[in-house]
């Protein structure tokens, strides 16, 4: 893959991930995360028997469903050679690569802003024919960077857009449902109208 993955090796995630003094979140905190997520899906009827994570990092989401959600398929993808090697994700830049199944939540957590301008359109192109319904997207964007990130725990050497410019990329293909959730446009949505973000036509 392209140099520009080869920062993604042993230091960066213990860095962000595995060091106490300097990881973004804990396993604990992720897991609220999980839940929530899960959560959302049980209570609109929304069926999670697969999981596809891009941009996997050190496992938080493989993690969590094999402790808690054991019937879940999980696949796990990564750019990191040494993250492939570790934990067994299939080596995918999502740019340039979609699946032939379909997947019932996809999340997309600490990706987008890695890539540069030309690859975020067909990334975010590739999830939505990937995703079957639910897909959670989570970016870090210059506002997060100017108000709220704790920079000495955040990665700032990634590409720093407006929020505007990513909604405006996800919304030719997916609904947003607030929270960082979005739906695939081609699926009927199982939420009320005051549920989602997007006027109803």
């Amino acid at each position: 893959m392209a140099d520009r993955f080869r920062r993604f090796d042993e230091a960066y995630y213990h860095r962000y991930y595995e060091n106490p003094k300097t990881r973004v979140f804990t396993p604990e905190q992720h897991a609220s995360l999980c839940e929530f997520i899960l959560g959302f899906a049980a209570w609109n009827g929304i069926e999670v028997k697969s999981v596809l994570d891009i941009g996997a990092g050190i496992g938080f989401w493989k993690q969590w469903l094999a402790k808690n959600r054991r019937g879940i398929k999980y696949t796990g993808t990564e750019v990191s050679q040494v993250m492939c090697k570790r934990l067994g994700f299939l080596h995918r830049d999502i740019a340039r690569w979609r699946d032939r199944k379909k997947h019932d939540l996809i999340v997309c957590q600490g990706v987008l802003q890695y890539l540069p301008d030309p690859d975020v359109a067909p990334a975010v192109a590739n999830i939505a024919a990937m995703a079957t319904g639910l897909v959670y997207v989570e970016v870090t964007t210059r506002t997060d960077l100017r108000e709220r990130c704790d920079e000495s725990r955040t990665d700032t050497d990634i590409h720093i857009r407006n929020g505007s410019y990513y909604r405006g990329i996800l919304a030719k293909h997916l609904s947003n449902v607030g929270c960082g959730l979005w739906w695939a446009k081609d699926r009927e949505p199982p939420f009320f109208e005051l549920e989602t973000c997007t006027a109803s036509k």
